[in-house]
């Protein structure tokens, strides 16, 4: 079952066990609507910090485009 958790700020992820792995995807909500920033296969506990400045990055752009 998908486990959801606050990042930070507007960042949210939601955690999805695969067969051999666990799946990741960082989202925020943009108006009523959920907007997907990032996903990718978590290898270990933490998030990468590449991983989640690329989500911080595409938050921005998003909320720049208003």
């Amino acid at each position: 079952m998908p486990v959801v958790r606050k990042l930070e700020g507007d960042l949210w992820e939601v955690r999805c066990r695969l067969p051999d792995s666990i799946a990741r995807i960082v989202f925020t909500l943009y108006g009523g609507t959920i907007v997907l920033l990032h996903g990718f296969i978590k290898k270990s506990q933490k998030t990468s910090t590449r991983d989640l400045n690329l989500a911080r990055s595409r938050f921005k752009t998003l909320r720049e485009a208003r």
